[in-house]
């Protein structure tokens, strides 16, 4: 069905960016980080990535949702007549919006105001915050993946 070719291509690009971000932030840039930053350098650069990566995730968020609610009108006659694979999809991608809501909203505005008052300590406490909810949700999003992907509960 060419018509659902790009709901499902862009659908899939959008989780491949932000589960993807996530991973490579997780285990990737905060590792190296650690390793090569001081304290308030490190703080100072996650502050500008959060900023940088953020915005591709809402852009993520809302092509998940369009593409998404797209692809079930196209394949199945609602919500409640799609597969349970997609069910946990749905499920899965409301929990991890909740998540990262929480992070944007909550956590992210303490971030920016330990590091613009220099409090180096409390910046680093929020910061471990972040990066367990961040790691929390590349777990949900793994799993959300491996779902989609190999059709799992249908």
């Amino acid at each position: 069905m060419v018509a659902f070719a790009l709901p499902y291509t862009l659908h899939v690009l959008a989780a491949l960016i932000w589960v993807g971000g996530m991973f490579l932030a997780w285990l990737v840039l905060c590792p190296a980080m650690v390793s090569t930053l001081e304290g308030p350098a490190r703080l100072r650069l996650w502050v500008e990535v959060f900023r940088r990566f953020f915005g591709w995730v809402w852009l993520a968020v809302v092509v998940l949702a369009v593409s998404g609610v797209g692809m079930i009108h196209l394949r199945f006659a609602g919500f409640e007549t799609a597969p349970r694979y997609v069910q946990v999809m749905i499920g899965g991608g409301i929990v991890m919006f909740a998540l990262f809501m929480r992070v944007q909203a909550l956590l992210l505005p303490e971030l920016r105001a330990a590091v613009q008052a220099e409090d180096w300590a409390a910046g680093a406490g929020v910061l471990a915050r972040i990066r367990r909810m961040v790691g929390v949700n590349l777990l949900i999003g793994v799993g959300v993946v491996a779902v989609a992907s190999s059709r799992l509960w249908v």
